[in-house]
């Protein structure tokens, strides 16, 4: 009984729940897909069909997207078939990080995915104290999901400064290498250990559309057969 109350009076944490992402609640980050990186990364091929997939996915879903690039000066630009994807869909744009730093969220990421509350309107001084503060975007996108190289380096330090911001991470195993596949497992281990939440490509697309009747079903089925 004393176990019970003590589950039962504990705090309510979200990242316990079974959640299931939304389109309207994610953005999308891709880390260092760069020309020159590639190469030298496991399973390369398929890495970046799926990274090419989610840029694609992101496009027809109206989800935000942003690139990042490690010292793009001796790395290089993300590869043109990721750009090309994120061009497909009209209307569809990204940003791109450049970055020295390996987590993004040391040069400014965080701050691209957060937009800047709004400001009080009218005669602050005459709201109630608590209403006197900006007030955080009610349509701020908490849900990152996350994918990239090298998954034990950049990849998880940007998505552990993530958690530690209260976002939401949601990492695409499948779209994610290193150089090793021990230092990528060992990436993994410890990202679901810190709380991200480990998934796939098809996880990610059908979790987006969430129904078969979705307008952009047949597009999306086409993507992952």
């Amino acid at each position: 009984m004393v176990m019970l109350a003590a589950i039962s009076n504990a705090p309510f944490n979200r990242k316990n729940t079974h959640m299931l992402l939304d389109a309207d609640d994610s953005q999308l980050v891709l880390v260092d897909y760069q020309i020159k990186l590639m190469p030298a990364m496991l399973d390369a091929p398929g890495v970046i069909a799926n990274a090419v997939r989610l840029a694609r996915l992101a496009a027809l879903m109206a989800v935000p997207v942003v690139l990042t690039e490690q010292a793009p000066s001796k790395l290089g630009a993300t590869l043109p078939e990721i750009q090309a994807a994120l061009r497909a869909q009209p209307g569809a744009a990204a940003r791109t990080l450049a970055k020295m730093q390996f987590s993004a969220v040391e040069e400014g990421l965080g701050d691209w995915l957060r937009p800047p509350p709004k400001p009080v309107q009218g005669n602050a001084r005459s709201l109630p104290k608590h209403l006197q503060k900006a007030s955080a975007d009610a349509d701020a996108r908490a849900s990152i999901v996350l994918a990239g190289c090298e998954a034990h380096i950049c990849l998880l330090q940007t998505a552990l400064d993530l958690l530690e911001d209260e976002f939401e991470v949601w990492v695409v195993t499948d779209a994610c290498s290193s150089r090793t596949e021990r230092n990528r497992d060992a990436a993994f281990d410890r990202l679901a250990g810190a709380g991200a939440e480990l998934v796939t490509t098809e996880m990610v697309a059908f979790e987006w559309l969430r129904s078969a009747e979705h307008a952009a079903f047949k597009d999306v089925q086409a993507l992952v057969k």
